[in-house]
Parts: structure tokens; sequence; C-alpha cells
């Protein structure tokens, strides 16, 4: 597994040499290329990452999640997976910190834990894919997308928390 990496790249530069072209210059090339787009996509990753830190230290997410919680025990759903309903469309790395102490606290075996791994496996981090493709393609009608991205997200919440009530 450790020599993956390096075998990739010898093979990139073989195949390289193999065609004649300029390998150096070509990774150069590219590395601009991801600067430039990094560039573009960098602003809104900050303003959702920032957004969430803010909301979890200033209590508003707990309240947040108090009061969801009152719709969500209508369909049999935990409080404990509301935090990783809630910041999985945002943050693909804060959800990973909420799945891992849900599984830790409550076990991988578990009801909460096996509706927790399907949830997470289930979504996606819409807002932050949404800032990021729309930001590299330069949309500027997005308003249309962010309905039905919260809805497939909604419908893969509850279809997780359902599904593994009856298994």
């Amino acid at each position: 597994m450790k020599y993956i990496m390096p075998a990739l790249i010898c093979a990139v530069l073989l195949l390289a040499l193999s065609r004649k072209k300029p390998a150096y210059e070509l990774f150069i090339e590219g590395a601009a290329d991801g600067l430039k787009m990094l560039k573009s996509v960098l602003p809104p990753m900050i303003a959702i990452m920032s957004s969430v830190y803010m909301a979890r230290a200033s209590g508003a997410f707990d309240l947040l999640v108090g009061f969801v919680s009152r719709f969500t025990d209508k369909i049999g759903m935990s409080g404990e997976l509301i935090p990783l309903a809630l910041i999985r469309p945002l943050s693909g790395s804060g959800s990973m910190g909420i799945f891992t102490d849900i599984l830790n606290r409550c076990g991988a075996d578990s009801a909460v834990g096996k509706a927790a791994s399907v949830m997470y496996g289930s979504t996606e981090t819409t807002f932050y894919c949404l800032c990021v493709y729309f930001s590299r393609t330069r949309v500027k009608n997005t308003l249309k997308a962010v309905p039905y991205a919260v809805f497939g997200d909604i419908v893969s919440v509850v279809c997780a928390v359902l599904i593994t009530s009856l298994f």
C-alpha cells in the first residue's frame, strides 16, 4: 500500500517519457491551474466553515437542534442523529467528527449507530458542493438548485432512519 504513490509517479514519468512530453513543465502547468482553481474555490469554503464553527461555538446550533428535535421525534429519529443531519450538508470534516462521536458513544451495531452510518453514507455535503461548483462554473442563478438539494438531504435522512428501524 505504501508503494502506490511512488509507483503512480513513476508510471506517469515513464508515460511522459515514452510520449516525449516535458513532464516537469506539464506538472508546473497543472500546479498553476490548481492554484487558479483554489483562488476561486477557497473563499466560499472559508465562509461555510467559519459559519458552521461560529454557530457551534455560540450555542445557536444547540438551539437549532432543540427546535428540530420536536419534529424528528415524530418519525422516531433519535436526538443524537440531529447534529449529523444538520452538519452533513455543510461540512464533511465536521460531520465526520460528529459521526465518529456517535459511533464511539452508541456503538456501530446500535440502532443509532446504524442509522448514523446509513445517513452519513447517503447524504452529501450539499452546500459545500454547491458553493464549490457554482463558484467554479460561475453560475449566477443558484437558488433553483438549493431547494432540490435540501429536499434530497431531507429524504435521505428520513429514509435512513426509517429503513434502519425496519432492519
